[in-house]
């Protein structure tokens, strides 16, 4: 056998052994996280085809919520599916029902624009009524910093973003993919000053 054969047989006989050897003295490989301890997330839809003019906002609070909590999954709803939420624009103050709304359940959410005329932002107007819709009340008066301070926080206020108390309650509300709270029984929760 030439020299060159030589030496490469050998060396992929080394390798060969080196890698035995280090895989039968490597600890096992850990499970990947979602197999093991992931939280279930709870999928709820989304109705707004009756909220004209309001879609940009909707669209970012709901966002807003799916980037802060992470066992709701907020999403649109097939043309003519059932929507755990409805939402609907209309002329009066904004409004929802106090949830947590589960799935298969039903909340509605009103986006008033006589919020909007009197200088409230669009865009924390939905993501407070949908906090409404998760299960949380207001906390009137509260800093801007809280997002279901709503309309005490005055009009400067442009937060849509749930704070890290809000987040956790919507968190332990929706834990193990079962809401723990019962749902108010239909109340509705006027966000007028």
């Amino acid at each position: 056998m030439p020299h060159s054969l030589w030496l490469k047989a050998a060396g992929t006989a080394a390798a060969i052994a080196l890698a035995t050897a280090t895989a039968a003295n490597a600890a096992p490989t850990p499970e990947p996280a979602t197999a093991v301890g992931a939280a279930a997330v709870v999928t709820l839809r989304y109705d707004d085809s009756r909220a004209g003019g309001w879609e940009a906002a909707i669209a970012a609070g709901v966002a807003s919520w799916n980037q802060n909590v992470s066992n709701v999954k907020l999403v649109e709803a097939a043309p003519g599916a059932r929507a755990e939420i409805q939402i609907v624009a209309t002329s009066g103050w904004p409004q929802a029902t106090l949830g947590p709304v589960r799935p298969g359940g039903q909340v509605r959410v009103e986006l008033g624009s006589q919020a909007v005329s009197e200088g409230h932002d669009k865009t924390r107007i939905a993501a407070h009524e949908i906090g409404h819709s998760l299960g949380l009340p207001d906390t009137k008066p509260g800093p801007c910093s809280q997002l279901m301070s709503g309309s005490s926080a005055g009009i400067t206020c442009k937060n849509a973003v749930p704070n890290a108390t809000e987040r956790s309650r919507v968190q332990s509300t929706y834990a193990n993919g079962l809401t723990s709270r019962t749902p108010a029984a239909g109340r509705t929760l006027v966000d007028a000053p």
